[in-house]
């Protein structure tokens, strides 16, 4: 009765729990073998099952309500499964009729006026676009492309990094033009699970601001770590109701790095840990195979290979310095809440927990001072040869001697690369800072070893 009420009332992701709790009791009480698959398999366990009549028809209504929540998020070949099951518990009881005739004429009739009239409620939603991928992937070269591109549109940023320092905002061109207020950073923690309150709070800011300012923007861009699982990032736009109601979540873009997403993908991981890599790649409503011109023709083809081995479905693009045109990941509509469902049956759970790699960690170093350029290169390339397979992202802006600019540098466990990327803004303290992120990173080694290439002396002065 409450979940129903929570339905009726539009607290739909309140409803799913209430529902989910209600089904849980039912399974324990048949014991832990009668009750199996009762919840992920309905349609099994009703052929398996032998309940009496009374337990059958309960658990009808349950089906039915839960079938029910689900029409209302717009799951509804997963709604049709419950009904199914319903069905064959109690064929005659008149709620699962109305409930199964509702759920076939949406299906029947998706292409005629329901679909129009989904289509302009989802039109009144801003939409969400979820960038994610790997450490080292391309995600902030990719946004940048999005936010250089002449399109004329406005979005608003969600930006988030594991490190203990940002570095992205520095990363991230033509933030002027977005305007402060249209850029939320969300430093040290992850997304998915540490900081995702802070993802509600950014969304919910972001609404309600421009509703203040009377703006009218056309889409949120939300970057993720490259440790984060996106289904809680994704769950977001089901689990608040302020949101669910204002924003639609467009597509997962899952940004691929062809030369190392293999021995990721591939990594053996603590018992009860998740592989990120292989969740970013599952959900992902669009793929792009980024960094092509890294790997050879045959490397690249058993790249395809693996990624569709975890994910048949997703278009895949492939790209070099993430130039991919807009049209092929903004305005997607890709994300189905039904494709989830189908791999995912626990996906509208709020009590899932994402376990970090505990000795995956990050050291952020923030200093004053210039280094020496040649102290550096000599430092990093010393750094990677002994420690490359075990840092997988590095990444800093850096005030270097002799140089007017800020210096960018980047790197991918044995690749590196930096360039000087525009000026200081005046006034701006130049400041080093840098992030490392890894397996079993030293931080005095690392800040130790950064602290040697700067110059501290008249004669480093003078050269």
């Amino acid at each position: 009765n409450q979940a129903r009420r929570a339905c009726e009332e539009s607290r739909f992701f309140e409803a799913v729990q209430l529902i989910n709790g209600a089904l849980e009791a039912f399974e324990q009480s048949l014991g832990a073998d009668a009750g199996k698959g009762l919840l992920t398999d309905p349609l099994r366990f009703v052929a398996e099952s032998s309940l009496a009549e009374r337990p059958r028809a309960d658990l009808a209504g349950l089906y039915a309500t839960r079938a029910d929540i689900l029409l209302n998020l717009g799951g509804m070949r997963r709604a049709s499964v419950e009904l199914s099951a319903a069905a064959q518990l109690a064929p005659e009881d008149a709620r699962v009729i109305a409930l199964t005739e509702e759920c076939k004429k949406l299906e029947q009739t998706q292409t005629d006026a329901i679909k129009e009239q989904d289509e302009l409620a989802t039109r009144s939603k801003i939409p969400a676009h979820l960038l994610t991928g790997f450490l080292g992937s391309g995600k902030t070269t990719l946004l940048n492309h999005i936010l250089h591109g002449a399109h004329g549109k406005k979005y608003a940023v969600i930006e988030n990094e594991f490190g203990e320092i940002g570095v992205d905002d520095a990363l991230i061109t033509r933030r002027e033009e977005l305007g402060a207020q249209q850029i939320i950073e969300m430093n040290n923690g992850c997304i998915c699970c540490t900081v995702r309150g802070d993802l509600i709070k950014g969304l919910r800011s972001i609404l309600t601001r421009t509703a203040a300012d009377g703006q009218q923007l056309d889409g949120v861009i939300i970057e993720t770590t490259g440790l984060a699982d996106p289904a809680p990032v994704a769950q977001t736009f089901f689990a608040d109701d302020f949101i669910q109601a204002r924003m639609v979540l467009d597509g997962i873009i899952t940004v691929v790095d062809a030369k190392h997403i293999l021995q990721h993908l591939h990594e053996e991981k603590p018992e009860g840990v998740e592989n990120e890599s292989v969740e970013q790649v599952a959900f992902a409503d669009r793929l792009l195979i980024n960094k092509t011109d890294l790997v050879t023709a045959e490397e690249l083809a058993e790249v395809e290979v693996e990624l569709r081995k975890i994910n048949r479905l997703a278009p895949i693009t492939k790209t070099q310095n993430a130039q991919v045109d807009l049209k092929e990941i903004l305005g997607i509509k890709g994300f189905s809440l039904d494709r989830v469902l189908e791999f995912d049956s626990e996906f509208l759970r709020d009590d899932q927990e994402h376990e970090h790699d505990a000795t995956v960690t990050s050291v952020g170093i923030e200093c004053g001072g210039e280094c020496d350029l040649e102290r550096l290169n000599a430092w990093i390339a010393t750094l990677l040869k002994e420690r490359g397979t075990d840092i997988f992202r590095m990444k800093g802006v850096l005030a270097v001697k002799g140089c007017s600019g800020r210096f960018v540098f980047q790197g991918i466990h044995m690749i590196f690369g930096g360039q000087p990327q525009g000026e200081w803004a005046e006034g701006e303290v130049r400041q080093n800072r840098m992030v490392f992120i890894g397996r079993n990173l030293n931080r005095e080694e690392l800040e130790g070893g950064f602290r040697a290439t700067l110059v501290t002396s008249e004669a480093d002065t003078s050269k």
